[in-house]
This record gives C-alpha cells, sequence and structure tokens, in this order.
C-alpha cells in the first residue's frame, strides 16, 4: 500500500502560503505533508526561508487528519536537543499524534549561521545519535541531566509530552547514515530511491530487534550510560527505539522507508512512501 505526502517546500513559498497549501493537501486526500526545516534558501533566488516549527503549528491548528513531518531538521547545531525535543513534543500534542520527527546530520548552508564550525561527517552522526538518545529521556516527562561527548543537558523536563511515543524517521545519503536511522529511528528519508540504503536501513532494524529479544526481559527498559558517565534522570531510564512498545505506537512513517521524491507542482513538491 503506498502512502502520499506534499512536501512543503519552505524556500519557495512563505509562512502564510504553506499553510494554505497544506489545508489544500489534506483536501484533497494526500496522507501527510513534510517541511523542510532550512534557515537559508538552496537559491538565492527562491526567497522564502521561514521558521518551519511555527508553520507546522498554524498547519496542525488548521488541519485535522493529515499527519505532519519536519524533512528534516538538525537538531545538533543550529538547535539544542533540548528544545528540539520541545518543539517536537509541544506539535505532536497540539497535532493530537500527527507529528512525525524528521532528524538529520544537516547541511553546512543551514548550520553555519550560529557560528560553532562544521564538524566531519563521522563527528555528525555521532552528534545526532547522541541528541537522538537525549530526546527520547526528556519526552519521558522526567528531570534530565545529561553529560555525554556532544550534548550537555542540566535538569531540563518537557512538561508536556504526548501521550504515544513521538516515531522518528532519519535521513541518510549512504549506508552509514542509513544504518544509524536503523539503531536510532523508525523510519528513513531519502531524496532517491537507493535499495542500498533501504538494505542497510533494515539490516539495522533487523540487529536492534534481535539484540532486544536477547536482553533479559525481553524489550523492557534498561539504563542507559553516555560515553563519558550515566545519564542522569529520576529514573535512570530509557525506551530503546527498537523494542516493542515504542514499534507499535509509530505511526505510518514506521515501517519501510520514507522517499522523498521532488516533483514539481504548482504550488509545492510532492513526496511518496512504500511499506
Amino acid at each position: 500500500m503506498a502512502v502520499y505526502g506534499y512536501k512543503l517546500m519552505s524556500e519557495e513559498h512563505g509562512p502564510r502560503a504553506l499553510v494554505r497549501n497544506a489545508c489544500a493537501a489534506e483536501q484533497a486526500g494526500f496522507d501527510f505533508v513534510a517541511i523542510s526545516d532550512h534557515y537559508y534558501p538552496w537559491l538565492e533566488s527562491q526567497g522564502h526561508s521561514p521558521l518551519a516549527w511555527t508553520v507546522l503549528g498554524a498547519i496542525a491548528a488548521r488541519t485535522e487528519r493529515i499527519g505532519l513531518a519536519t524533512a528534516v531538521t538538525c537538531p545538533t547545531i543550529r538547535y539544542h536537543p533540548a528544545l528540539v525535543a520541545q518543539f517536537a513534543a509541544t506539535l505532536a500534542v497540539l497535532s493530537d499524534g500527527r507529528f512525525t520527527l524528521g532528524l538529520g546530520g544537516g547541511e553546512l548552508l543551514n548550520e553555519h549561521v550560529v557560528g560553532l564550525g562544521w564538524p566531519p561527517p563521522r563527528t555528525r552522526h555521532a552528534m545526532l545519535g547522541e541528541a537522538i538518545d537525549v530526546m527520547r529521556l526528556l519526552w519521558e516527562g522526567r528531570t534530565v541531566s545529561y553529560d555525554g561527548a556532544h550534548v550537555t543537558v542540566e535538569r531540563a523536563r518537557i512538561w508536556d509530552v504526548p501521550d504515544r511515543p513521538l516515531p522518528i524517521a532519519v535521513a541518510a545519503g549512504g549506508p552509514k547514515a542509513a544504518r544509524l536511522a536503523g539503531e536510532k529511528g523508525a523510519g528513513l528519508f531519502a531524496t532517491e530511491p537507493r535499495g542500498d540504503l533501504v538494505q542497510a536501513w533494515k539490516d539495522s532494524r533487523y540487529r536492534i530487534r534481535r539484540a532486544s529479544k536477547r536482553r533479559p526481559g525481553g524489550c523492557g527498559r534498561r539504563t542507559w550510560r553516555c560515553r563519558s558517565r550515566a545519564a542522569r534522570t529520576r529514573s535512570g531510564t530509557w525506551q530503546p527505539s527498537g523494542s516493542t512498545s515504542t514499534r507499535d505506537s509509530i505511526t505510518s512513517f514506521s515501517s519501510a522507508s520514507v522517499r522523498i521524491r521532488r516533483a514539481s507542482c504548482a504550488s509545492g513538491n510532492m513526496s511518496s512512501r512504500r511499506s
């Protein structure tokens, strides 16, 4: 069964037009809309780059059925993962569970604006993995302090959290990133339908499921430790992304890969995902 989405190109449309396009996509029968989270447009001639999170909040208030997703957000340089966790939790509550958090390692085009440099891909992948772990801890609604190799959090708590686990899809342009997507997310974003990316993602998901089954107690909760010392939470535990309870609660982005296909439309771009 194919699920079809409408790509909201925030580089080509202002915030009001994007909200109108999303409402029109729902009326036309699309299953989800996904929006790019940029500070700069790809080309200066495109002329737009509104804040994706504000636009998504307006879309959530104006729609009733259609799924929402970021495609994608970098939670490591321009944004701190504690803030992205709060953004995503708030949007999930506003949309009544229709939001999927799409994440990626970022692009220099957008991340340079805060002046923190541009690490190599291996470091960015490690930063992304750690950021996802931090966000999952925060979505438990407990006070979290965390001291990792790349991320530090001091006594943070998100007070408004969704009732169901927030689904995550991770972007990948190569097999290493696809394996990370399988380890940390329930879905895969790709800009082209490459079989090697899908296979790497599937293999990684399979390994995670097998490891969960081998652990004592099956797919229950386990203590998590960061590279430097144990992440300190009120309970000291987290929910593994590959566990049964998380997987069974994932929405339409959970199975197989998410393939974003850029096809010109009159008012935006269209994407599709096959499961």
